[in-house]
């Protein structure tokens, strides 16, 4: 196992690196750069001025250049450097941000799985019965309807037939513990319920493969209760497909964050990124990038070496 995480580890760094290159080019290739936007924002800017504030952001040498400059300050220093805008360090500004995605993703994922799991297990049990029929087509539901659309309607239907909105100004959860929940929970709750419908469907097509088992129909045989034959012996060996759906769906959590956010005013990573992006800030969109992929490889090493637990044949050497 020590060998087995040694050697991913070790793969994760040409895989950083290559995540690192690709989004620093791309982004340029965005049409539109920051300054041209910054000389829109400062009317009657001459050619002059213009070259000045290139060779302020450093954006006045060749990108590879500009690559060698950012990457050394990461590697080296632990910098992402500063923003291109407010000039404040990407770090810091990450880490700002960043509890309010990790909150609005925990708990979508929480909801998730509290709606995935034992719907997609009744689902199975109870297969081409009524309640197998409502389960499949709420999956589908969940999985074909944008969340974007759900979001949208929650915040304009309330607002025009009671005169309700949701609460748009972010409270901490350390000010305070239920304003921060009640703002949470709304945008949590329609996140984890679109996640949901892979996880029910994936749910549900594993439990009916392991209740066909052998063993399965011999633990009927021995006469134990229903409770204890999918708890203890399908459930844990039909696991092992939905934890790598969950693995799966994280970075759809913090795609998904970028709607969501928007939508109900969360001051995360989401917010952040679309308005890096609309304000061309390369540096901040590099360090943010950086940050997401280091989240993702992490979460798929935690998968792969929850295999391990779940069955025992799987094993890493």
């Amino acid at each position: 196992m020590q060998a087995y995480l040694i050697r991913r580890l070790l793969y994760m760094i040409p895989t950083l690196l290559f995540v690192t290159i690709v989004i620093f080019f791309i982004i340029r290739l965005i049409p539109g750069n920051v300054v041209d936007l910054m000389v829109i924002e400062q009317q009657g800017t001459t050619d002059m001025q213009r070259d000045e504030i290139e060779r302020k952001l450093g954006l006045d040498k060749p990108v590879y250049v500009q690559y060698y400059h950012w990457m050394s300050g990461v590697l080296l220093r632990g910098d992402l450097g500063k923003s291109l805008w407010s000039e404040r360090p990407v770090l810091q500004e990450i880490l700002y941000r960043f509890p309010v995605t990790l909150e609005l993703a925990a708990f979508a994922l929480l909801i998730s799985l509290i709606i995935a799991l034992p719907v997609g297990i009744f689902s199975a049990v109870r297969q081409n019965t009524a309640g197998d029929y409502i389960a499949r087509s709420a999956a589908i539901a969940c999985i074909a309807v944008p969340s974007l659309w759900i979001g949208t309607m929650i915040m304009v239907f309330p607002a025009i037939l009671w005169g309700w909105l949701p609460p748009l100004e972010y409270v901490h959860f350390s000010d305070d513990p239920l304003g921060n929940l009640h703002m949470i929970v709304i945008p949590g709750s329609l996140l984890g319920m679109v996640l949901s419908g892979a996880t029910m469907r994936m749910t549900r097509t594993m439990m009916l493969e392991v209740l066909n088992q052998d063993y399965i129909r011999t633990a009927w045989a021995k006469g134990l209760r229903e409770g204890t034959v999918i708890a203890r012996h399908a459930l844990k060996n039909a696991l092992i497909p939905v934890i790598t759906i969950i693995g799966i769906r994280i970075p759809t959590l913090i795609g998904g964050s970028v709607v969501i956010e928007r939508i109900f005013n969360l001051p995360g990573l989401g917010s952040l990124l679309i308005d890096t992006i609309s304000g061309r800030d390369y540096i901040m969109l590099s360090g943010i990038n950086l940050v997401v992929a280091v989240i993702v490889l992490f979460v798929n090493l935690i998968v792969d070496l929850a295999y391990a637990f779940l069955d025992p044949r799987v094993q890493y050497k």
